[in-house]
């Protein structure tokens, strides 16, 4: 190995702290982007957080240990290290989707990902120490300082490039790949540049052809990415996909059987869980819905129902005035109003001009609302996130309390009784302790199952009733009446309320719908 000595350059200094702060800027990246895939394909993103962190900083002070031998050549080794972060680290998000759609492991190769990532990253600091040192002699303080100080404020480029720039611009697979290659680009461009002295002729060409393997590997990776997405995408759902696009907030997907010979099914899916079927969806609205407003109805509030239907339900009622729509994600309220075959199931609800759609999170929405509605409809997707948790927690259902008209009626859609029965009675729970009267009921939706609701009122607890401008396809007094009624094996469970800084909703729900 030659042994020529590195120019003591301020210039080469400055580009061994920049190389330092692209790539924390690069590995923060691969954490986060664990850990968001895992949030949305595993759903629990603070299980999903725990886990990828705590496996990771584990795995970087075992890498530290491990560069100890590796700092004898740690120009070559720091490049080696940084190219396996570039081929890894780019295609950690493609891999771990396969694992997921078509292996079936995706737990265990996440963990497999952030221990190689974790160690990787890890023994880049020891390296960059040695090579810090070969420019200028430093105390070992100053030189840690030096070297810290520019790790942690790259951390922060990454932790703000990631969801503001890769994510919603390119997405998570090509963000991932991008990364990758900037990684590449940065380690070699300090060693063939600063530290090329230190390289013999075989490490240089070894660089080389790894770096060509790489490049290769992403540049090829981000071509076929479109086509990897969709073929992943396509194994994971029965029906052909219409519809895809992955938002700051969720991956929607929609779905359409083709058959000649079955009835054409549209399905909706928000990170991989169902949100409705076409063929049947009309039998949650409606439960969802009628009952709500068979009290004062001129003005209306829904929180969620993004796809318009529930909203077309309460627009059948000529008396409504104004109905507010609060969905979080823009792009799901987007789509319900200008896709041609989520429009003709929702009947052009969302062009209605009463209606005023507010794309805010409804939790903090609610806090700043002093007007009373007549009825509120609270369709949220399940509490099995930790971002959903919130909006079936205490403090969310004592904003509605306070949002609701003396004599309004609120229903809230509350799950599978038979399915999920803790969870369900934790609803209830939870509304009770506000100081709101409740009667659950429950009906039949064969794409879900048996699904609960609850009616909600200030007072006493409401008798649901119906008083439609037309009959209903599902529901009339009887079969309203007898849902009221429930099996002695589905009787009311005596559990603890759900609260923002005790989420048990949170718990029951992943327990629960995990046997299923």
């Amino acid at each position: 190995m030659a042994t020529t000595s590195v120019p003591r350059s301020r210039l080469a200094r400055t580009g061994l702290l920049a190389t330092v702060f692209i790539c924390a800027a690069c590995g923060l990246v691969y954490e986060l982007a664990l850990v968001a895939l895992g949030s949305y394909l595993i759903g629990d993103t603070a299980a999903q957080a725990s886990i990828v962190l705590g496996v990771m900083v584990f795995a970087m002070g075992i890498g530290a240990l491990a560069a100890k031998p590796l700092q004898r050549n740690a120009a070559r080794n720091f490049a080696v290290i940084e190219l396996a972060l570039a081929l890894f680290g780019g295609l950690s998000v493609l891999m771990l989707y396969a694992a997921f759609a078509w292996l079936h492991i995706y737990t265990f190769g996440m963990v497999v990902l952030a221990l190689l990532l974790g160690g990787l990253i890890g023994a880049e600091i020891p390296l960059l120490m040695v090579l810090l040192q070969r420019i200028r002699k430093q105390a070992a303080g100053s030189a840690v300082a030096d070297l810290f100080a520019a790790d942690y404020v790259g951390a922060l480029l990454g932790g703000l490039a990631f969801p503001f720039l890769l994510l919603p611009f390119f997405g998570q697979i090509r963000g991932a790949l991008i990364v990758g290659a900037i990684n590449a680009v940065a380690g070699l461009v300090l060693i063939f540049t600063v530290f090329r002295a230190d390289l013999g002729r075989k490490s240089r060409w070894g660089l080389s052809i790894i770096a060509v393997v790489v490049a290769g590997s992403l540049v090829g990776a981000y071509v076929y990415s479109d086509r990897f997405e969709a073929a992943a995408q396509q194994a994971l759902y029965a029906s052909p996909i219409v519809y895809s696009e992955q938002t700051p907030y969720q991956q929607i997907v929609m779905t359409e059987t083709i058959e000649p010979t079955t009835v054409t099914d549209l399905r909706l899916y928000l990170n991989g869980d169902l949100q409705f079927a076409s063929v049947d969806e009309y039998r949650y609205h409606e439960a969802l819905v009628h009952p709500a407003m068979s009290g004062d109805r001129e003005n209306v509030l829904i929180l969620g129902g993004g796809d318009g239907l529930a909203l077309r339900e309460v627009l059948r009622y000529p008396d409504v005035e104004q109905v507010t729509l609060v969905e979080l994600d823009p792009a799901m309220t987007d789509l319900a109003a200008n896709h041609p075959k989520l429009v003709a199931l929702n009947e052009s609800a969302m062009s209605d001009p009463r209606v005023t759609v507010v794309n805010a999170d409804a939790f903090a929405w609610l806090r700043d609302r002093t007007t009373q509605y007549d009825a509120i409809i609270v369709d949220m997707p399940d509490p099995d996130e930790t971002s959903t948790a919130k909006l079936y927690s205490l403090e969310f259902y004592g904003m509605a309390k306070r949002a609701l008209a003396d004599n309004g009626l609120m229903t809230i859609q509350s799950g599978s009784p038979y399915f999920a029965p803790r969870s369900y009675w934790c609803i209830y729970a939870t509304v009770a302790e506000t100081g709101l009267q409740s009667t659950p009921y429950h009906v039949p939706v064969p794409s879900f199952g048996d699904w609960g609701f609850m009616l909600t009122a200030k007072g006493s607890a409401p008798t649901p009733a119906l008083d439609p401008p037309s009959a209903l396809r599902s529901l009339d007094d009887a079969t309203l009446a007898a849902a009221q009624v429930f099996p002695p094996d589905q009787q009311k469970i005596d559990v603890p309320p759900s609260t923002l800084m005790h989420p048990r909703i949170l718990e029951y729900s992943q327990s629960e719908w995990r046997s299923y």
